[in-house]
């Protein structure tokens, strides 16, 4: 089996320190990868290394103030269930969909802090200060998002947070504004603008050949257990460049070109549910030219009043409800809204056609929140909706709402399902039960 090789974010726009990776107590620390070179470089329908005639895809859609159970989890188990509120809406998509109610990350609290583990299953500690590791979509896109431009796009409504994180902790901020994400995706920059960043990644190359070469120097001076960190680190280099190699192709490329025009960003920061539906447009856009194969669009706990009738109250609050009805019936409004967009996403991928079928097909798409009750901060029986991609969809797989089970089997599902040789993903314990 093969083992990933870590990996830390690189951010062209700053200068690499040609011996930084050189000076801990170890010589093989992690190198970057691409994922931050989003900014410079955008998609075209081609791959750089070929066609694909089926890419797996997968879009996470997270939720930072979770969905009323009562109003999201079905009555009955398997394919059978009888929809609640909230997946009435959805119920022509059933066979194509899997809940899975009674789940949580094994050890994960402390509320809204668990925001940052909703993709990575780690626990941050009563005081946040743990260190993260590496979530999922980041996870898929270090191993299988080198056929795009982008190997992952990082979206949000609002805010400054994201649930994705590089290898080594860091959190990768989000574009939020839909403007600026059509433009990156397609608008062409200049010629003179495409060459400049062409020269940018040939400098990034070099610089690494040079680190290359400072560490193998001092080969010869070390003992075996440093000689083996060294092989591991000259395979992260050459694996590096060659990603590097293919991003100066893709930086002299035109970008597509889509019969779309370029969205005006809401004036309303709180307009959740219209952010979000052009959020899902592009996405979908992004799909379709295959920009990108990784997708994760996070919905912020935002406090203001959401732009749906019969809401007078702001989202936040609204979430507090410390179940007083007229909280509980303004929010079922809002999150009736929020789960009925994310079912209008799927209809769209269904309804387009790729090389094997339709876009939902090959597309894993799903929605979830690290809260399960936000009225009293709860990070247990997280709600899960998934859909699409290449699995036998198994209806309502309702595990024990009281001896939760872990989330983290569904992740590492998904890594083996887009075929990464894996046995874990965080605190898993297995593949998830009734769902291949």
């Amino acid at each position: 089996m093969t083992h990933p090789t870590r990996t830390t974010l690189f951010n062209f726009r700053k200068r690499l320190r040609r011996r930084t990776v050189l000076r801990g107590s170890g010589v093989a620390m992690s190198l970057p990868w691409l994922s931050a070179m989003q900014s410079a470089f955008a998609s075209e329908n081609e791959n750089v290394t070929g066609p694909n005639p089926a890419p797996q895809r997968m879009v996470a859609v997270t939720v930072g103030l979770g969905l009323v159970a009562d109003n999201w989890m079905p009555e009955g188990t398997g394919k059978q269930y009888t929809p609640s509120r909230y997946l009435r809406s959805l119920d022509d998509l059933r066979d194509r969909m899997t809940i899975a109610s009674g789940v949580s990350h094994p050890g994960v609290g402390g509320g809204h802090r668990a925001e940052a583990s909703i993709l990575t299953a780690t626990p941050m500690g009563s005081a946040g200060r743990a260190v993260n590791t590496i979530s999922l979509d980041q996870m898929l896109a270090k191993h299988r998002g080198d056929a795009t431009r982008y190997p992952s796009l990082v979206l949000a409504t609002g805010g400054t947070n994201s649930p994705c994180y590089t290898e080594s902790g860091a959190m990768i901020p989000p574009i939020t504004s839909a403007s600026r994400l059509f433009a990156e995706l397609f608008v062409d920059d200049s010629a003179a603008e495409r060459h400049k960043q062409a020269a940018r990644v040939r400098q990034g190359r070099s610089i690494m050949d040079v680190v290359a070469e400072d560490a193998k120097s001092l080969q010869r001076t070390l003992g075996r257990g440093d000689r083996d960190r060294l092989d591991a680190y000259f395979s992260s280099v050459r694996g590096l460049e060659m990603r590097m190699q293919q991003s100066e192709q893709w930086a002299r490329k035109p970008k597509p070109k889509v019969d779309a025009d370029r969205p005006v960003d809401s004036r309303n920061p709180n307009d959740l549910i219209g952010r979000f539906r052009t959020m899902c447009e592009l996405i979908h856009l992004a799909l379709q030219t295959d920009s990108t194969r990784f997708v994760t669009l996070h919905l912020p706990a935002g406090g203001g009043v959401i732009p749906i009738e019969g809401v007078e109250e702001g989202y936040h609050s609204l979430s507090h409800h410390g179940l007083d009805d007229t909280k509980l019936d303004q929010l079922a409004l809002v999150e009736e809204a929020l789960v009925g967009q994310w079912g209008e996403f799927l209809r769209t991928l269904a309804n387009s056609d790729d090389a094997r079928g339709s876009l939902l097909d090959d597309t894993t798409s799903f929605l979830t929140s690290n809260l399960g009750n936000a009225s009293n901060h709860s990070n247990r029986n997280m709600p899960m909706l998934i859909a699409g991609g290449r699995f036998q969809h198994a209806g309502h797989l309702a595990f024990s709402q009281n001896e939760n089970y872990p989330l983290p089997n569904f992740y590492l599902t998904l890594l083996q399902k887009f075929g990464l040789e894996v046995d874990h993903f965080a605190t898993s314990t297995g593949t998830m039960d009734g769902l291949t």
